[in-house]
């Protein structure tokens, strides 16, 4: 039975960079397995975000799985709550709940937001946070749950839609006025985050943050709403049992909805300090379980862009490269064929420091089906001369499984 890997590295593509000696993250960075599946297998471009949707993680990597977004995006939050165990109905909303570090400004729309994730602040610290704010906003219909680091949620039974909300990472830096709530209904969710600014500033968890230097959470932040999809199983569409492997509840999520097994690594934590071994030895345990298809989620990179940490994008690849990709090509050598695929879900560039909906490059590398692919590396370059495009990215799993 053939086996078959995906391996994401998430928000990996990006453009020259002065610092890296003017070139991407992928041509700058050490990266000799993932090169030799290069030369050896597939190269192009895919379009992975349809032109009229935004280009979130969400549907970047609904259409990676090999599912339409334009059919099956609802938004990202509900594919969270999923992944944290929420029952949602077919009427409810949820929405991205993060803890953010606004600036002190007395006028709310004038503050500027300093941290989509307060520092990367602790779980544990988080939930004291969100037990704060359910004790402040949760009442009939509203509900907040805490979730990992930064990231939480809110459930809105029954609530309305038609928001216009504004993703934090994208707005780093940047005075938040015109990037609040607006649309129907938004008066709702501006009143909650102007007031958790007024309770979280001096929660104690707060000020034991800022006497140790470090960024606090003093607000609360409301994008990504939706309603939960209806996703077709994988193992209906493709004939094979799946598991997922990531630090991100959103990846989780969409795996679950289409019927993946989610797997927890003990020390995975969504950026450049996770445990990339323990994936890499993951996703070959999930495979000698008998699984016969595993997509293994890395976020460092996509964390590296948004925090404009140049030297650790690129330091985040060689990591994924040597820490990844190589044990798990090891440990596939025993299966008479197998096939991998290596891909971002979007470009994250540094100068941005937000997504972007330009084709990224793929790699499909089967065991059996060695070929000179005439580049002789991986990169946002070479795919490009390949002339090698495949515009409606969902289809790219058929190809990769079915290979058509």
């Amino acid at each position: 039975m053939m086996k078959y890997v995906v391996i994401l590295g998430d928000g990996m593509a990006d453009v020259p960079v002065p610092q890296l000696d003017n070139k991407t993250p992928l041509q700058y960075a050490k990266k000799p397995n993932i090169d030799y599946l290069a030369q050896h297998g597939e190269v192009g471009l895919v379009k992975t975000v349809p032109d009229g949707i935004p280009p979130g993680s969400d549907a970047a990597n609904l259409s990676v799985m090999g599912y339409n977004p334009k059919l099956y995006y609802t938004g990202r939050s509900p594919l969270e709550a999923v992944s944290m165990g929420i029952e949602l109905s077919d009427t409810d909303i949820a929405m991205r709940c993060n803890l953010v570090t606004l600036s002190d400004h007395p006028d709310y729309s004038q503050k500027v937001m300093l941290d989509y994730s307060s520092d990367e602040i602790s779980s544990e610290e988080a939930s004291q946070l969100i037990e704060e704010v359910n004790r402040y906003f949760k009442k009939g219909a509203l509900e907040f749950f805490p979730g990992i680091s930064y990231r939480h949620c809110l459930v809105w039974r029954n609530g309305p839609l038609g928001y216009k909300l504004t993703p934090p990472h994208d707005i780093l830096e940047r005075q938040i006025g015109q990037y609040l709530p607006q649309g129907e209904n938004s008066q709702i969710l501006l009143d909650m985050m102007v007031k958790s600014y007024e309770f979280l500033k001096d929660h104690p968890v707060n000020k034991a943050r800022i006497a140790k230097g470090l960024k606090p959470a003093n607000s609360i932040w409301l994008w990504g709403e939706g309603k939960r999809p209806a996703i077709p199983k994988f193992c209906d569409k493709y004939q094979l049992k799946g598991s997922v492997i990531s630090a991100v509840d959103l990846i989780k999520g969409i795996g679950i909805c289409a019927g993946l097994r989610s797997i927890d690594v003990e020390g995975a934590t969504g950026n450049i300090h996770t445990n990339f071994s323990g994936k890499a030895e993951a996703v070959l345990q999930e495979l000698e379980s008998g699984q016969d298809f595993v997509y293994v989620h890395i976020e460092a990179p996509d964390e590296c862009g948004h925090r404009q940490e140049i030297e650790n994008k690129a330091k985040s690849i060689e990591m994924i490269d040597d820490q990844v990709v190589r044990i798990i090509l090891k440990g596939l050598e025993k299966y008479p064929d197998y096939k991998v695929m290596v891909l971002p879900d979007h470009p994250t560039p540094l100068a941005l420091r937000t997504h972007t909906s330009d084709p990224v490059p793929y790699i499909i590398y089967q065991k059996t089906n060695e070929k000179a692919s005439g580049v002789k590396g991986y990169d946002e370059f070479q795919a490009k001369d390949t002339g090698i495009l495949i515009n409606d990215g969902y289809t790219l799993m058929d190809y990769f499984i079915q290979g058509k």
